[in-house]
């Protein structure tokens, strides 16, 4: 029997925590940031901003940055290298074309095969010039000139090629415009009009207007709701107990996976809602619940998209059939994620079925047993070892040092929490 019981305190959002350094970091003026993301992923924004000429102090639960305003980035010395970090990657770049300057970003081999052609675009559209290889991915070479504005309508709903636009904009001094098929996590927007950026949102287009300055800010960082996630689905899925989640964010272009999981019969309590720097935040109290199949897709999948390999490690063990469908976007992520899900759920002993958009998961109540490959991927490693957390079940996950991208702490408290 697995019972689960007592409280987590998750890491910082890590969307936010990229995010308030590079806002940081071009603001007239001093911004305090508690509660950062202390990983690896948020680490290379750091770097890179350094790279940039700002001086970003060491990361901390409590630490301040002195900006150096809209037009005082500067040329890097040398190349800047972005790690296994999809967002530094592309909202540097972004950076990077409206300061005027030139930039070569580098990254591990996971990242290098990421596809940047989807913000090579819009910024070439405004004017830079973007090099990048046959496969487009990295290294990619940023030339920065004048750019102008855009009114830009994005193929994906992606918030890190709105915020790449939005970011150039900003830096450059001109107008923008993002239309997305769906409507993707909004921190960006959320985080400028808090700074005092003219923002506005129609439907799935967000419009900014140009700014000669950025106010500076001082931010405590919600709890990453993603990583709030496994928690969650660790609770329901266990035998007996509670698990509780403070200060998790509710942002609600974030807590797909949530709504998901309550459909499929969660027991799931929020309390304590409160507000911090326009984001709001709230307690989650997520308890042990017999779980049933679902089908998501369409406008489901931008909010959930980061937690998709867990919806379906989840449906391994709950009743009946999940279908999961729109979430092509899976296969350009850290890992190839459909992929890399279903094989591993087969090699455990799940029945599971590989979409080209997506999978399907015929749950039970069978023990799954196994080792999986997590191809370096952060969310697979810890999807997988909450499953394997579950009665009866045993899964060794091959790289556990992974999650260290964004969840360092990760297996110590997954540790705490279950007792068998």
């Amino acid at each position: 029997m697995t019972i689960v019981h007592g409280t987590v305190r998750v890491p910082g959002d890590k969307s936010i925590s990229h995010r308030s350094l590079i806002l940081a970091a071009l603001a007239d003026g001093q911004s305090r940031i508690r509660g950062i993301l202390q990983s690896a992923d948020v680490a290379s924004t750091a770097a890179a901003l350094r790279a940039l000429g700002v001086a970003i102090p060491l990361l901390g639960d409590d630490i301040v940055v002195d900006g150096v305003g809209l037009r005082g980035l500067r040329r890097p010395e040398s190349v800047i290298d972005c790690g296994n970090s999809g967002t530094t990657a592309r909202l540097v770049a972004g950076l990077v074309a409206g300061s005027g300057h030139s930039a070569t970003l580098v990254g591990d081999s996971s990242l290098s095969r990421r596809p940047m052609r989807r913000i090579a675009e819009p910024l070439e559209a405004m004017g830079a010039r973007i090099d990048l290889p046959p496969g487009g991915g990295l290294p990619m070479a940023v030339h920065g000139t004048a750019l102008r504005g855009i009114e830009w309508r994005s193929p994906v709903a992606s918030a890190q090629v709105k915020s790449a636009v939005l970011l150039a904009a900003l830096v450059a001094g001109v107008d923008a415009a993002v239309q997305e098929p769906e409507r993707s996590r909004d921190h960006t927007e959320r985080m400028l009009a808090a700074r005092g950026i003219a923002m506005s949102v129609d439907g799935n287009t967000v419009r900014m207007a140009a700014s000669r300055t950025l106010a500076p800010a001082d931010i405590v960082v919600p709890g990453d709701p993603s990583s709030a996630a496994f928690f969650a689905a660790l609770a329901a899925m266990a035998s007996a107990g509670r698990i509780s989640l403070p200060g998790v964010g509710t942002n609600p272009t974030r807590t797909g996976f949530f709504g998901a999981l309550a459909r499929m019969g969660a027991d799931l309590e929020w309390t304590e809602q409160a507000d911090t720097g326009g984001e709001p935040v709230a307690t989650l109290h997520a308890s042990a619940s017999t779980l049933r199949g679902i089908a998501v897709g369409g406008s489901d999948i931008p909010a959930m998209i980061d937690e998709l390999p867990l919806l379906a490690c989840v449906a391994a063990c709950a009743g009946g059939e999940t279908v999961i469908r729109g979430a092509a976007e899976l296969r350009v992520k850290e890992s190839d994620r459909i992929a890399a899900v279903v094989s591993n759920l087969r090699a455990i002993g799940a029945d599971a079925e590989e979409l080209e958009d997506g999978m399907r998961i015929r749950g039970g109540t069978r023990p799954l047993h196994g080792r999986v490959v997590t191809h370096g991927d952060h969310r697979l490693a810890m999807a997988f070892a909450v499953l394997g957390a579950r009665e009866g079940n045993d899964i060794e996950v091959d790289d556990r040092a992974c999650v260290g991208v964004s969840y360092p702490g990760f297996w110590d408290d997954l540790k705490r929490v279950v007792s068998d």
